[in-house]
C-alpha cells in the first residue's frame, strides 16, 4: 500500500470559507463528516459499477448478501431484513418484487405465522450475490491501498468504529 497526501481539497476550501465569515467556529466536525460524507458517495458510485454486471445496484446487492450472510437456509422475514437494511417496508417490498421476479429470491409463507412471509435466497441468486461480493470488495480494497498503508486501513477503522459507537 502507498501513502499520499493529497493535500488541500474541497473541504478545506468550505471550512476555509467558513473561517472567514465565522471565524468563532469550530469546523473540525464539518472537515471529518463532511469528507465522510463525500467518501461514502464517490465509493457508492464505483461499488454500484462493479455490480452492474450482475444486473443489480447496491439496494438489490444489499438485500441478496444480508439473505446469503444469514446462512443456511438463507432464510429472513421481510420485517428482518428491513430492520438490518434500515430502508423502509414499501423500499423493501420494492426490492423484494424486482429480486423475485429475476429468480434471485423467492417468498413464501411463514410457517409459523400465516402472517407473514420468509424470503429465500435462490441458488441463482446465491451464486450472483457470491460474484458480486468480490467485485465490490475489489473496489474498496482498490481504493484502499491506493491512499493508505495496512496499517492507516487498521487505524481508520478503530477510529471510525470509536465514532459510530457514539452517534448511532
Amino acid at each position: 500500500m502507498t501513502t499520499q497526501n493529497p493535500g488541500r481539497d474541497a473541504v478545506d476550501a468550505i471550512a476555509d470559507q467558513w473561517a472567514a465569515v465565522r471565524p468563532d467556529l469550530d469546523t473540525v466536525p464539518m472537515a471529518v463528516f463532511g469528507r465522510i460524507y463525500r467518501l461514502s458517495h464517490a465509493m457508492r458510485g464505483k461499488v454500484d459499477k462493479a455490480y452492474a454486471p450482475y444486473g443489480m445496484a447496491l439496494g438489490e446487492f444489499d438485500v441478496l448478501a444480508t439473505l446469503r450472510r444469514s446462512g443456511e437456509p438463507y432464510t429472513l422475514s421481510p420485517r428482518e431484513l428491513t430492520a438490518t437494511l434500515m430502508i423502509t417496508t414499501g423500499g423493501m417490498t420494492g426490492r423484494l418484487d424486482k429480486l423475485e421476479k429475476a429468480g434471485l429470491l423467492t417468498r413464501s409463507p411463514d410457517p409459523n405465522d400465516r402472517r407473514g412471509l420468509r424470503v429465500t435466497l435462490s441458488e441463482r441468486g446465491r451464486e450472483l450475490v457470491d460474484q458480486a461480493v468480490g467485485a465490490g470488495l475489489a473496489e474498496q480494497r482498490a481504493a484502499l491501498t491506493a491512499a493508505l498503508t495496512e496499517e492507516e486501513a487498521d487505524q481508520l477503522t478503530a477510529l471510525l468504529r470509536k465514532l459510530l459507537a457514539t452517534t448511532a
